[in-house]
C-alpha cells in the first residue's frame, strides 16, 4: 500500500511531528509512505523532523493564499500523484486539504483536522462562512475525516461539515521527553539563581496562540517567573512587552523548558491537541489552559490542571491557586502523567491509522 501524506509546510509544531511520526513508523507496518510538502514562510522555522523523513517538495505550496502560486502547486501535486500512484492521499492543514482533494486520482482520500479554523481570529468575519462552505464541499470528496480530539469533530459536525460516519478521532502519539534535572535545566536557561516558581508557555509566538495573554498574566503574578518558548511573527513584540519576570526564550529545547518548569500555560484561541501541553503532562507538570479545541481532553479540569475561559482574571486565579499550593501541583502532576501515558501512545496512533487505511483500501477492492 502506498500512502501520500500532504501538508502545506512542516513548520515547528505538533502537526509536523504528527505527520513525521506517520512517515517514520508506517513503513514498519508494510505501508510505503511519502510526504509531499512546501516550504515554511516568513518568521517560521522548519521542524527538525523534516530532516529525518522522506520528503518530496511542492515548490509553490505554502500557507499563504496566493491564487497564482496555489494553481501552480496544484499542477505540481497532480504530477507527483500521477508518478507515485498512491492508494491513499492523506492531507493535513487547510491548504493541503484543498489541493489534495482537488487532484485527480483513484486514491481514497483522508483529511486530518489538527484543530479547526472556526475560532481562528485570522478567519473571522466574512472569511469564516467562506471557509465553512469550502470545508463542507471538500468533505463530500473525502472518504474519512480524522480529528485530533473528539471536541474538534463535534465542532465541525455542528458546522455541518461532513457526516458523523466519516469522523474518527486519533490522538497524537507522543514519546515522553528525556527531562533533565531541575538544576541542570535551570542552569541551561541561565536561571540557576531563580528562586521563584516557573510557569512555562511553549507554542508558536503568533496571534492565534495568545502570547499577549501570557505577558499580561506575568504582570499580574510578579511572584512567579514566566518563560515563553517558541518563535514566530510576534517574537520581537513580546520581547519588547515583557515585564521583568517574563523571559522570552525564542526557540528552545522542550525537554529543558519542562525540566525547569513547575506549571504549564496555554493561552490559545484555537487548538487541536497541542504536543507541548501533552509533553508537559507526560513530564508530570500540571497545566492551566484556555479550553480551545480538544484542550479539555489533554488537561482534565480539576484533576491534571485547570481548563478555563480566556478571561484574564480566571486565568490569573487558576495560576495563583497552583503557585501557592505545592501539594496540589504534585498531586495534579502525578495524575497528569498517568492520564497522558494512557492516552497518547505512539502505538495507538499508528495502529488506528493502519486500520483506517486498510479498511478504505479493502472497500475499494469490493466496489
Amino acid at each position: 500500500m502506498r500512502v501520500l501524506q500532504v501538508i502545506a509546510r512542516l513548520n515547528v509544531g505538533g502537526t509536523a511531528r504528527y505527520v513525521g511520526r506517520l512517515a517514520t513508523d508506517l513503513p514498519a507496518h508494510g505501508l510505503e509512505t511519502l510526504v509531499a510538502t512546501g516550504h515554511v514562510q516568513g518568521a517560521e522555522e522548519e521542524d527538525p523532523i523534516a530532516r529525518q523523513i522522506v520528503i518530496k517538495r511542492i515548490p509553490h505550496l505554502g500557507r499563504r493564499i496566493n491564487p497564482v502560486a496555489d494553481l501552480q502547486a496544484l499542477r505540481e501535486l497532480q504530477k507527483m500523484v500521477d508518478q507515485y500512484r498512491p492508494d491513499i492521499i492523506h492531507t493535513h492543514t487547510f491548504k493541503a486539504g484543498l489541493l489534495g482533494r482537488l487532484v485527480k486520482s483513484k486514491a481514497r482520500r483522508v483529511h486530518t483536522f489538527h484543530g479547526h479554523l472556526l475560532d481562528d481570529p485570522e478567519f473571522a468575519g466574512l472569511k469564516k462562512p467562506i471557509v465553512i462552505q469550502i470545508e463542507r464541499w471538500l468533505a463530500k470528496r473525502t472518504d474519512a475525516l480524522v480529528t485530533v480530539g473528539q471536541r474538534v469533530g463535534t465542532d465541525l459536525l455542528a458546522a455541518k461539515i461532513g457526516r458523523s460516519g466519516q469522523y474518527l478521532s486519533i490522538p497524537p502519539g507522543i514519546q515522553p521527553l528525556q527531562i533533565p534535572t531541575r538544576t541542570h535545566a535551570r542552569e541551561a536557561l541561565s536561571l540557576a539563581d531563580e528562586d521563584r516558581l516557573i510557569v512555562a508557555w511553549v507554542a508558536r509566538v503568533t496571534g492565534v496562540k495568545g502570547p499577549h495573554r501570557a505577558v499580561e498574566l506575568a504582570k499580574l503574578l510578579p511572584n512567579a517567573r514566566f518563560l515563553m518558548a517558541g518563535g514566530g511573527d510576534l517574537l520581537e513584540e513580546m520581547r519588547r512587552a515583557a515585564p521583568e519576570n517574563l523571559t522570552v526564550l525564542g526557540w528552545q529545547d522542550a525537554a529543558t523548558v519542562w525540566g525547569a518548569a513547575d506549571i504549564a500555560l496555554s493561552t490559545s484561541d484555537n487548538e487541536g491537541m497541542p504536543v507541548a501541553l501533552i509533553e508537559a503532562q507526560l513530564a508530570g507538570i500540571p497545566a492551566v489552559a484556555i479550553g480551545a479545541g480538544a484542550i479539555a481532553e489533554v488537561v482534565i479540569d480539576g484533576e491534571t490542571g485547570y481548563v478555563t475561559t480566556a478571561d484574564l482574571e480566571f486565568l490569573r486565579a487558576r495560576l495563583a491557586a497552583l503557585i501557592v499550593d505545592a501539594g496540589l501541583r504534585t498531586k495534579m502532576g502525578e495524575v497528569a502523567k498517568v492520564h497522558a501515558r494512557a492516552l497518547f501512545t505512539p502505538m495507538r496512533m499508528l495502529n488506528e491509522h493502519v486500520l483506517l487505511y486498510e479498511r478504505l483500501v479493502k472497500e475499494t477492492k469490493h466496489r
